[in-house]
């Protein structure tokens, strides 16, 4: 450890106040953005972040394009644009291909289990939820570690890179730009919740887009690159300078590249923990509505993938023709593996060829990357904390309110913890590589059994306890094991390693599946999924008992769609003499049109017969649900061969680029680049044009009032 030091120094691209002024200026204008449209959501829309329905899943109203937006802006992490760039540099041009394959099949994933968990539990609020109705205390706390150690080891891990960045590039101290990254996050997360998250997500990613398609272009167009033509021939003339090991004759211009799917592999096995284990991403499928689940998921799995494609592609094989030219920032020194591995390339390639002005706007979509990541881990650990632990276990009976001070209590809480992990993984001397290979082993053992939580009706409770802890156990020993055996000690070099990193997220992600079908076999027992609308009964009933003034929201409900909105409780969910005594007993009257805000548990619900217990949806709600279901499982499994098959296949051969080949391979990925721009950008204000003009007209019928009195 004496070797290490925190952080790596580059050259300095910016100065020190450049680099402040841009950090802080961007928190400050993103987040009075942010306060100004959730005024606006509170005074034109009837839409309260005031209320925890709201805060954590956005009354459950979020179309297809938000969702889009939403879904694409969390997954465009500082992975997606400036080290698809590095490992582009590193291994060639395979990796961008194998990059947005490992980008895309997870969101189509979580679409199945979105719109399946709209079937099963209609109004949970995180995945958790779902592991305390259907196992009980143990494998509820089992599982908010896992999630806990998801969310916070990839939130983390995005700022200690971010900071790395910043230092590389300005000289900044470390801890400072650690500090300031998550700083005007934590502000508008906290006062705004997960709607606030929407929104922002659609800012980053419409500014984050034009930047990248501006980098993409601008690189390629430059007179010291010459388009498509002349890249590849730089490419070509330095071949030998640039020979990769384990490519086909050394060349960038192969996919038969080994390293690249060592590297492709522990990249699906770790996004795949990202998504799944990640709450961010079950709350965005909870908060949508009914039929843009699958279609807003699918959009942006299909537009993710153009932008390591198109970006890593461009940046990455232009700083390896450039970096012993004249106009390289360290010339006559090339990138050493140290640069190349904190993410120095995209920023070095762009000071190189556009000058301060792209230094300035790469810091930009930094910003962008960085803030998105950071304000869907804060929304969903938030969640986690207040609702989760602090109302299942500390106080059952707290009022909505309450709960609402709490999550913004915890988003705070979650800054300050998260700052605490960057800092101490930067003096521990990790870098985004020993990060991307630990990642999946961390994270991967509670893939499989929270899938068959939703999927699986055999799975036990003690399975579901047990399995992903062995699983995690039977991870790191093989990846520590094969680092030892293969290198012959165990420390940060052995284990960045490709194999053992490998091999040790194979084992935690197949491991507990096997451990859980195993166990479940020891004492066999089927779930009746009807169990799960216990919890929606409850609410119900705790809604329809409480008279009005004791009641937390007086606030105006925004209205819901008609195909959202859940029967009669009298009708929809049960059918029970039991209710109706309650109901007299209160002097009240079972309401017919109330939405669960908060889900809780009830002692009269646990009494109701499975049998007398129906589900809130209509038929013709269901329907459409099941309909989306099939959809979603033929895009997914239609996506899989195609990414992992159909396309990549055939080229795993001997067989380098050819010009024509390379040009129209880069001009389908610059293509793509804009269609996804497309159908998260533009398509999401076609989308939300109705709410839009809405809020447009308030605030000019505010304006317009104001100067009439003055």
């Amino acid at each position: 450890m004496s070797g290490l030091q925190l952080g790596y120094s580059g050259i300095d691209l910016v100065s020190q106040g450049t680099g402040y002024g841009l950090l802080i200026g961007l928190s400050v204008v993103f987040c009075g953005v942010i306060l100004v449209a959730i005024k606006i959501q509170r005074q034109y829309l009837a839409e309260d972040s005031g209320t925890s329905e709201m805060f954590m899943v956005a009354n459950r109203s979020v179309g297809t394009g938000l969702t889009a937006a939403a879904v694409f802006s969390s997954w465009m992490w500082i992975n997606e644009t400036v080290f698809a760039a590095a490992f582009t540099f590193k291994y060639g041009i395979a990796i961008p291909m194998w990059w947005g394959s490992g980008l895309c099949f997870q969101i189509a994933l979580m679409a199945v289990l979105g719109v399946l968990a709209k079937i099963r539990t209609p109004y949970a609020h995180t995945s958790l939820e779902i592991i305390r109705q259907r196992y009980g205390k143990i494998a509820h706390v089992v599982f908010i570690v896992l999630n806990l150690s998801n969310n916070v080891f990839g939130c983390a891990s995005m700022i200690l890179t971010g900071s790395q960045l910043i230092h590389g590039t300005s000289g900044m101290h470390i801890v400072a730009a650690t500090f300031l990254i998550p700083l005007g996050v934590v502000l508008y997360t906290a006062v705004g919740g997960l709607k606030a998250t929407f929104l922002t997500d659609f800012l980053h990613t419409t500014i984050a887009l034009i930047l990248i398609l501006y980098f993409t272009l601008s690189v390629l167009t430059n007179e010291h690159v010459g388009g498509l033509s002349g890249l590849y021939d730089k490419i070509m003339a330095t071949a030998s300078e640039n020979y990769v090991a384990g490519n086909y004759e050394g060349s960038l211009l192969t996919i038969k590249s080994k390293q690249a799917i060592i590297w492709a592999l522990i990249l699906k096995f770790g996004n795949l923990a990202l998504v799944v284990m990640d709450t961010a991403f079950w709350q965005k499928s909870f908060a949508t509505e009914v039929k843009a689940t699958v279609p807003g998921y699918n959009i942006a799995a299909l537009a993710v993938f153009g932008i390591p494609l198109g970006l890593g592609t461009v940046i990455g094989l232009t700083a390896r023709a450039l970096q012993y030219s004249p106009i390289w920032p360290t010339y006559p020194d090339g990138l050493s593996t140290a640069q190349v591995n904190s993410g120095l390339v995209m920023p070095y390639v762009v000071k190189a060829l556009i000058g301060n002005s792209g230094i300035a706007a790469f810091f930009v979509l930094l910003f962008m990357a960085l803030t998105s990541t950071v304000s869907s881990s804060m929304i969903a650990v938030s969640s986690i904390l207040s609702f989760d632990l602090y109302k299942t276990y500390i106080n059952p009976k707290v009022s909505d309110k309450r709960l609402v001070k709490i999550s913004h209590l915890a988003v705070v809480a979650h800054g300050l913890f998260i700052v605490a992990i960057s800092l101490v993984l930067n003096y521990g001397g990790a870098d985004m590589t020993w990060i991307g290979y630990f990642r999946p082993i961390l994270s991967c053992p509670g893939i499989i059994p929270l899938v068959f939580t939703l999927t699986w009706s055999g799975q036990t409770r003690l399975a579901a306890i047990l399995s992903p802890v062995l699983g995690f156990a039977t991870g790191v020993t093989i990846w520590l094991i094969t680092a030892h055996k293969l290198y012959g000690a165990i420390n940060l070099t052995t284990t960045e390693a490709g194999y053992p990193a490998l091999y040790g997220a194979c084992g935690s992600l197949f491991s507990p599946a096997i451990y859980s079908i195993l166990i479940s076999l020891y004492k066999p027992y089927k779930f009746d999924w009807r169990e799960f609308l216990r919890v929606e009964l409850a609410e119900e009933v705790k809604i329809a008992i409480t008279p009005p003034n004791e009641r937390d929201d007086e606030e105006p409900k925004s209205e819901s769609k008609v195909t959202d909105e859940p029967l009669p409780i009298s009708k929809s969910i049960v059918s029970h003499p039991e209710l109706t005594a309650i109901s007299e007993e209160k002097g009240t009257a079972i309401s017919t049109d109330a939405t669960p805000s908060v889900l809780a548990s009830s002692s009269s619900s646990t009494d109701i017969s499975l049998d007398d217990i129906h589900h809130p949806f209509s038929e013709e709600t269901l329907s459409e649900l099941y309909r989306w279901y099939r959809i979603a499982w033929i895009f997914f499994i239609f996506i899989v061969l195609v990414t992992f098959v159909a396309w990549p296949m055939p080229l795993y051969r001997d067989y380098v680029f050819s010009k024509k080949f390379f040009s129209g391979w880069v001009t389908v990925a610059i293509i793509w680049t804009f269609c996804a721009f497309f159908a998260v950008v533009v398509y999401p204000l076609y989308d939300g044009r109705h709410a839009i003009a809405k809020g447009s007209r308030g605030v000019w019928g505010a304006v317009r009032g104001r100067l009439g009195r003055k």
